[in-house]
């Protein structure tokens, strides 16, 4: 998605700051097509009348004002088609609406000064004037014009009429000045009008970006408890990368604190060198580390290139967690100064949580690893304490058996009973793997595994066993899968040490809440060793709760039972 991009603001006018307060700058634009009908309206209408007025020079065959009623005719006949464009920053569009003046004023001045047919000429050329650049130039357009028409009448002839070309002199002046303030007025309105509409163009540009960054802080706290995997969080972060900015090249790079280097995770566009030192990192990416802030570089620098040598603009932004640096991310794009102060914004906003969903995921994983160790450790223990003792219990047989044999005694019961016991190690050994490979999958739920476990416990003890499974949501497969090692870990612990004969096991889930509960009748804990028996397992399950974010609470009396509580709330 392109950011919507903000035209080059264009000065007003050092005359408009007679009007009143200082307005806002206008985008770039031609200022006079904002009132082109009504200049095209008056320019036919004063073309017209003047050459109404100039019919008696085409009786009387008056050459010199037949020919500047016709330079002037064609000259707003051009006009109409193709009407004076003004751009403040433009000098040559100054030029054009002083050269209609002037065009204008020397017309006049070659036809009779004040009593020329082509005298209401002027009043197009003043309220171009006005409406290109305001009200003070429109004033200063009028009075020289005024002045350039009247002093030639007063010093060009001894047989002039004082009193009343004055009175002409000021009739028009007053006219022009009155011309100059209506379309200055308009000029002012219309700016303000368009002031306005530019504020509120902004203002829906800025909320339109505020929902774009909101939606995609949305998406990305929604996958802060369930994208636990770097490599998910990762790509998730590229794709809302994609989402929010138009850029030609991105690269996303991670702190690889051991080793002290950068190292690329993701990019996209041209590919980067893989790993980058704090000396071989771009001089503004560095810039952005040290400020701790995202960094626009309208111009990149063929001297000091960026990530990528053919990108000419860039944004960079550190990756802050916990206020711990983690990582940055670099945006580039070919076209010079294609980032705006939007973008900048937007990238501040976005980082953050980003930095933290990475973090979270990189934590896990070290976690994933602690508890890959705690597993194994497990696992040894299980194998120890159940098919250890049995095979070695087998071994002690087979040697008493040996020296029965030797003596010449029948051990044919006694090889019976070994081959039950046999039989017995085996279910055992089926049983264990069984349990470590059971696992929740996408097509596999907490309550089905539950189930088949249960089910297996039962069927070999003599614990009698009640579910009570009800989902209506499932949670993020992570999740489920350390509640479930929970659920079995708890219920192996009864079944192994707490001799009870009951055990109910409750589970909850609606997609973003759940619950489990496994109580039994059994034991119970010695009063103030709840949580502290690392024999139950009871450290290793709340560090599995603690991992997803979850609340395990051990309630126990002696005698009476122990129910575990493991919840994870909205």
């Amino acid at each position: 998605m392109a950011i919507i991009e903000e035209d080059r603001p264009a000065e007003l006018g050092p005359d408009d700051a007679t009007i009143g307060a200082a307005l806002p700058p206008l985008r770039q634009h031609d200022l006079v097509a904002e009132f082109r009908p009504a200049v095209l309206a008056i320019r036919a209408g004063t073309t017209i009348v003047s050459v109404a007025m100039a019919a008696p020079a085409f009786v009387d065959r008056d050459w010199n004002v037949i020919a500047w009623c016709v330079v002037i005719a064609v000259y707003n006949v051009f006009r109409l088609i193709f009407p004076v464009k003004y751009v403040s920053t433009d000098t040559p569009s100054l030029l054009r609406v002083l050269g209609e003046v002037i065009l204008h004023v020397l017309a006049v001045s070659a036809t009779g000064y004040w009593e020329s047919p082509l005298v209401f000429a002027l009043i197009t050329a003043v309220m171009v004037a006005g409406f290109a650049r305001g009200f003070g130039f429109a004033l200063r357009v009028g009075v020289a014009s005024a002045l350039a028409v009247s002093i030639p009448t007063f010093f060009g002839s001894e047989f002039v009429d004082t009193e009343t070309e004055l009175r002409r002199a000021v009739q028009w002046t007053g006219e022009l000045i009155l011309v100059a303030l209506l379309a200055g007025y308009a000029r002012r309105v219309t700016v303000e009008v368009d002031r306005k509409h530019n504020l509120a163009l902004d203002r829906l540009g800025r909320l339109t970006d505020a929902n774009l960054l909101l939606h995609s802080l949305h998406q990305v706290t929604q996958t802060l408890p369930a994208s636990l995997d770097v490599d998910d969080v990762l790509d998730s972060t590229m794709s809302r990368l994609r989402d929010l900015f138009d850029y030609d090249g991105a690269t996303l790079f991670l702190l690889e604190e051991t080793e002290r280097v950068w190292a690329v995770a993701r990019w996209d566009g041209p590919r980067p060198a893989p790993v980058y030192t704090l000396d071989t990192l771009p001089t503004m990416v560095v810039q952005a580390l040290d400020e701790r802030a995202p960094v626009m570089v309208g111009k990149i620098l063929p001297t000091r290139p960026g990530v990528s040598v053919e990108m000419t603009s860039g944004l960079y932004a550190p990756l802050l967690a916990r206020n711990h640096l983690m990582g940055l991310i670099a945006l580039e794009h070919a076209e010079p100064h294609h980032f705006r102060a939007r973008d900048q914004d937007l990238l501040h906003g976005f980082v953050e949580p980003a930095a933290l969903a990475i973090d979270n995921a990189r934590w896990f994983s070290r976690l994933r690893t602690v508890g890959a160790d705690e597993e194994r450790t497990r696992i040894a223990r299980d194998l120890h304490d159940r098919i250890g003792q049995s095979l070695a219990y087998l071994a002690f047989e087979l040697d008493r058996i040996v020296k029965t044999n030797a003596k010449g005694d029948d051990v044919t019961k006694q090889l019976e009973r070994l081959r039950t016991d046999v039989r017995g190690v085996i279910g055992e050994v089926r049983d264990t793997l069984y349990d470590l490979r059971t696992d929740v999958t996408d097509d596999q739920d907490m309550g089905g595994v539950l189930r088949e476990f249960l089910d297996r416990v039962e069927a070999r003890s003599s614990v009698e066993i009640r579910l009570d499974a009800q989902s209506s949501g499932r949670l993020p497969l992570l999740q489920e899968r350390e509640l479930w090692r929970i659920a079995q870990e708890a219920v192996t612990n009864v079944e192994r040490h707490a001799r009870a004969t009951k055990v109910a096991v409750t589970w909850r889930s609606d997609g973003a809440r759940a619950v489990l509960i496994v109580a039994d009748d059994g034991i119970g804990f010695p009063a103030g060793k709840v949580g502290r028996l690392d024999s139950y397992g009871i450290i290793g399950m709340r560090e599995r709760a603690a991992s997803i974010g979850a609340a395990l609470d051990i309630v126990s009396e002696e005698g009476v039972g122990t129910t575990i509580r493991c919840e994870i709330r909205a």
